[in-house]
């Protein structure tokens, strides 16, 4: 039992892939092309999982970290709000990542975009699944847009690819982990400077906390109307964003009596502010994982809803329907995955980078939603996996300079003139350097990883004459 408990998962998986093929093959009833959607459908089950074993972690790792919630049960919560975000909001209509990246009108032949996608599709899921099996949460977005990139160049040529959005995703590499980290570095700061560094620390927690539980109710108010159901209903982004405001100043004057209430009787000591953070901190990692159920589901089965759709429409079209048995194997694969694989990296993200506690954790979720929705008002295409991460990253590394900082402080304030000895100073690092390197080599090859992958499945699909 001992020896067979790692391949349990493994079993689960491939029973998960193997109903997801037979479903395909059930609804499909042997019609022409149905060969090919049955592929698609155990290549998306696949990249499912693989989804739900590394990108969630980004979610529920700091709340995890920070000790606001256990691992089972934020892997219980993940999976209901994945499965809800992309069954509710999941898209009845999806844009192909295809109509982006490769230019439609080089398309002409059916067989050669569903070659495309399936290749895509499987090179982006063996990625990702490497990924996760190094330690290293990436974009699953830049895998599927490596994939899709690869496969375009080996079908239709160099010239159909769409580089210069290309090169904005690979920009985005650079800023949004960098925006991200400042904005959870800001946030971090602002609470020491007014909460925690004040004598009275318990009064100065009752007047800013609920301006924050507002400002994160606000936040995800509009990111979730501008990205999370924009499937389901057009939202201008301005509309979006003033119910935003709404929502964040109602949400804030209510929680002031909830942050009295929560307050009285605590000691006036860091710890008790702990407390005050982790209810709001568990309530916006429920919310971050329904808007990825809602958004990144069609990186799992967008390429399998193309391949179902192009067997009776033309396969240069833009906007793609979204079937509910699409769907559905999208919302169970990523909940599989997240509850068979998914503490690994939840474990890395929330406690093995940095020390987390649910005021840091708090600051990387309210970092992770703003500068979402500050690069959705500007078009800027991020990785909400980069930005998380970044946040992670950013939080670690002003601890370190903050604790440096007061230690060269106290040691003037002594008149004493020794230095540090390097030892000591590494001792002291509050990131470790091991998985920062790790985790930026993993981002910047996804891309290339992923298109040699789709170029090398194209070149064996060819082969086979599917």
């Amino acid at each position: 039992m001992y020896a067979a408990r790692p391949l349990v998962g493994v079993g689960i998986s491939l029973a998960f892939v193997t109903i997801a093929t037979l479903a395909a093959l059930i609804l499909t009833g042997g019609e022409p092309g149905s060969l090919a959607v049955v592929a698609a459908a155990a290549f998306g089950a696949y990249m499912a999982l693989n989804i739900g074993a590394n990108d969630v972690a980004n979610n529920m790792g700091p709340a995890v970290g920070a000790r606001a919630l256990p691992m089972l049960g934020a892997i219980a919560i993940a999976a209901v709000c994945e499965s809800a975000g992309a069954l509710l909001a999941g898209g009845d209509v999806v844009r192909t990542i295809a109509h982006d990246i490769v230019d439609p009108a080089t398309v002409t032949d059916k067989m050669v975009f569903v070659r495309g996608m399936l290749a895509a599709l499987l090179a982006s899921s063996v990625w990702i699944n490497i990924a996760t099996w190094i330690g290293a949460p990436v974009s699953t977005t830049h895998a599927v847009v490596g994939g899709v990139v690869g496969a375009g160049v080996v079908s239709v040529g160099a010239a159909a690819v769409n580089w210069s959005t290309v090169g904005l995703i690979a920009a985005s590499w650079t800023f949004s982990p960098l925006l991200g980290a400042l904005v959870a570095v800001a946030m971090l700061a602002f609470i020491e400077w007014r909460i925690v560094q004040v004598e009275d620390k318990i009064a100065a927690a009752r007047r800013w906390v609920p301006l924050l539980i507002g400002l994160m109710a606000g936040a995800f108010t509009t990111y979730l109307s501008d990205r999370a159901l924009s499937h389901l209903v057009d939202i201008p982004f301005a509309q979006s964003l003033l119910a935003g405001v709404v929502v964040g100043c109602v949400t804030s004057a209510i929680a002031v009596p909830f942050v009295r209430n929560q307050s009285a009787g605590l000691e006036n000591r860091n710890r008790s502010l702990k407390t005050l953070f982790r209810l709001p901190l568990v309530a916006s990692a429920a919310l971050l994982s329904f808007a990825h159920g809602a958004n990144d589901v069609a990186n799992a089965v967008g390429p399998l809803a193309a391949v179902v759709y192009v067997q009776t429409h033309a396969p240069t079209t833009g906007d793609v329907a979204m079937p509910l048995w699409v769907l559905l194997i999208g919302a169970l694969g990523i909940s599989f995955g997240l509850v068979l694989f998914g503490p690994k990296l939840i474990g890395m993200v929330g406690s093995q980078i940095t020390k987390l506690n649910p005021m840091r954790a708090y600051c990387v979720a309210l970092s992770t939603a703003v500068t979402v929705i500050a690069a959705s008002g500007a078009g800027l295409p991020v990785s909400s996996t980069h930005i998380a991460v970044g946040s992670v990253f950013g939080v670690g590394f002003f601890r370190e300079w903050y604790q440096n900082h007061r230690s060269r402080t106290q040691q003037r304030a002594r008149k004493d003139t020794r230095t540090m000895a390097p030892q000591e100073r590494t001792r002291r690092r509050l990131v470790r350097r091991s998985h920062f390197l790790t985790i930026v080599a993993a981002w910047v090859i996804t891309v290339p990883a992923a298109a040699l992958l789709a170029a090398i499945n194209v070149w064996l699909l060819q082969q086979v004459a599917f």
